[in-house]
């Protein structure tokens, strides 16, 4: 099983090397092929956190990181989520078995009370979305983002992992 993983982003440097050092795990073991930041317009230091780190940085969204993905899975990912120890193995175990997408569950300090992910308004891929490239490739057609390609999909929750990056705050532009 060979895993790509895709980071969309946008001026989130801090964000990003925090969740790339989730991942070193997964490329010791063999199982991370490549990690594809995709840039949507960044004017911070996020092109230089990715090029340290070994990754492909792409401009031009989510659908251009996808073509240059080479495992046959993909994890989207919110720069500044983390993946819980443990996460490798409950990748492995579901690619193996299953075609359906999945998602990670939230660790429990970082699960948000009921009203307050009603009113803050869910993102979809805060629990991160594990997905076969060839349903990524088809969903990202029509959708502009990682989060558009997550929301509303059917998932199975995976035995591992998640905290959830911390919602992001809008700059003025």
């Amino acid at each position: 099983m060979m895993l790509s993983v895709l980071i969309e982003t946008r001026n989130d440097e801090e964000g990003l090397a925090r969740t790339l050092a989730s991942l070193i795990g997964g490329a010791v073991e063999g199982v991370v092929r490549d990690v594809i930041v995709c840039d949507t317009g960044s004017t911070d230091q996020t092109h230089r956190v990715a090029e340290h780190a070994g990754c492909h940085y792409v401009t031009g969204g989510i659908a251009a990181g996808i073509r240059q993905a080479k495992g046959d899975w993909v994890l989207l990912l919110e720069p500044g989520s983390r993946l819980v120890d443990g996460w490798i193995d409950a990748v492995v175990a579901h690619t193996a078995r299953q075609t359906m997408a999945a998602r990670f569950s939230r660790a429990r300090g970082s699960r948000t009370p009921f009203l307050a992910r009603v009113f803050s308004g869910n993102r979809a891929l805060a629990d991160g979305l594990l997905i076969s490239k060839l349903q990524a490739a088809a969903a990202s057609k029509s959708a502009g983002s990682a989060e558009a390609i997550a929301r509303g999909l059917a998932t199975k929750r995976l035995d591992a992992e998640i905290w959830v990056a911390p919602p992001k705050q809008r700059s003025p532009e």
